[in-house]
């Protein structure tokens, strides 16, 4: 028998028209939000950034790809990474099949990582993506946008993610992350990543948009750590699941890749 609440279908209709009040009061308030976003100031960009794809050597205003907006998804695969980060994998996952409809609203839309290209390209083709995909590597594009970070910054508490200083890293005695979730799955991810946990996390995750007007780019918005759930698709249907996110045993990728079946990609 069930340890769930159970009850008649006219109890649970009534227990959904109440819910249903919330969902559409969120619904609004999230079109509010959207609306807040989009008239936050512009910051003109005059730094010149420098990529490299599948086209050859291109500028930020080159990523725009003819349109006049710009999606930027700071995927972290780091240069000493051998593989993408598990948990952006399942991201993309779910953005590699809508590009071509952003593109059909005037929205360009690219990962940018600072591994090689040639490492991104590999790993593109070994999880059978087709967006675009462009290395920083080298310069300064993803520590200017708060998505990269020195080893001295770790060290020395120097990092600001997702608009706050954090405290100098350091190791719980079991290996896992300080004041971070139950378990080791940052550590599960590094080693997915093929690298050790302080080198992994040096990178993070972000999203970042920016415009295209006369020429001048303008940086317009960013988001990171949860405020990527909503951009997360997984999440949006795991939210509506009978039980929800289901991760209290720990994190579970799926990962279309050479190592196998479904039960041999758990993370944790």
């Amino acid at each position: 028998m069930t340890k769930h609440r159970t009850g008649t279908r006219k109890e649970w209709l009534a227990a959904r028209l109440e819910l249903l009040e919330a969902e559409k009061e969120l619904t609004r308030r999230s079109d509010e939000l959207a609306r807040q976003r989009q008239e936050l100031p512009w910051v003109r960009i005059d730094k010149e950034y420098r990529f490299e794809t599948d086209e050859g050597s291109a500028s930020l205003p080159d990523l725009f790809r003819g349109r006049s907006q710009l999606l930027v998804y700071h995927f972290m695969f780091g240069p000493d990474y051998t593989a993408g980060c598990p948990s952006c994998s399942a991201i993309a996952d779910g953005f590699n099949g809508f590009v071509v409809h952003l593109a059909n609203h005037d929205v360009a839309m690219t990962a940018v990582s600072r591994a090689p290209l040639d490492k991104l390209q590999a790993f593109k083709q070994r999880m059978g993506w087709t967006f675009a995909w462009a290395s920083s590597v080298g310069g300064d594009f993803n520590f200017d946008f708060n998505v990269s970070f020195t080893e001295e910054q770790q060290r020395e508490g120097g990092i600001e993610y997702n608009y706050r200083r954090e405290p100098a890293w350091q190791m719980r005695d079991d290996g896992g992350m300080a004041n971070r979730m139950e378990g080791n799955p940052v550590a599960d991810n590094a080693a997915m990543a093929g690298t050790d946990v302080a080198t992994y996390i040096r990178e993070r995750p972000g999203m970042s948009a920016f415009a295209l007007e006369d020429g001048v780019v303008y940086y317009t918005y960013s988001a990171f750590a949860r405020g990527l759930d909503a951009l997360w698709g997984m999440y949006q249907w795991l939210d509506r699941a009978p039980k929800g996110r289901n991760e209290t045993a720990g994190m579970w990728w799926r990962r279309h890749d050479e190592y196998g079946s479904e039960a041999q990609h758990k993370a944790a």
